[in-house]
């Protein structure tokens, strides 16, 4: 059973490794063109000058700035961790049970407290990983203004 989850959440993750930074780029993109098209043709930015149709604005390379990258960046390791405690939690409920279960059987009571400590550790790994990246991101971030 265990292995089934760890097989799934691999399959999970790696997807959303792939396939993520191409819909979120483009979905941004998006929004952000669809915006700015949607205030144009409203007059809000009627004093930009004219250069066919769009009032100045270009929209071809949206979505591919500083900013958008660190967003996208941001929303893909907090989705990853989401799904990564979750199944931590998860982990620490089973090895809880398992633990209670036992029935004082060394072999049992040994497995139930290494699924406990492989868990609070996944935990720890994922809280640090947070950290560490948002410092870095926010690094980034200082570096590319100034």
């Amino acid at each position: 059973m265990i292995q089934k989850i760890k097989r799934k959440l691999l399959i999970v993750s790696a997807a959303l490794m792939i396939f993520a930074p191409a819909i979120g780029t483009t979905a941004v993109a998006g929004a952000a063109c669809t915006a700015i098209s949607q205030s144009v043709a409203n007059g809000a930015n009627s004093s930009l000058p004219d250069s066919g149709g769009t009032k100045g604005i270009d929209c071809e390379g949206a979505g591919v700035n500083n900013e958008s990258v660190q967003n996208l960046a941001k929303r893909i390791i907090t989705t990853f961790s989401i799904i990564v405690g979750a199944a931590s939690v998860i982990m620490i409920i089973y090895g809880g049970f398992r633990y209670i279960t036992s029935g004082g059987e060394s072999g049992r009571v040994g497995a139930a407290k290494n699924a406990l400590l492989y868990a609070i550790v996944g935990l720890v790994i994922v809280a640090l990983a947070q950290i560490i990246i948002r410092f870095v991101l926010n690094q980034a971030a200082q570096v590319g203004t100034s």
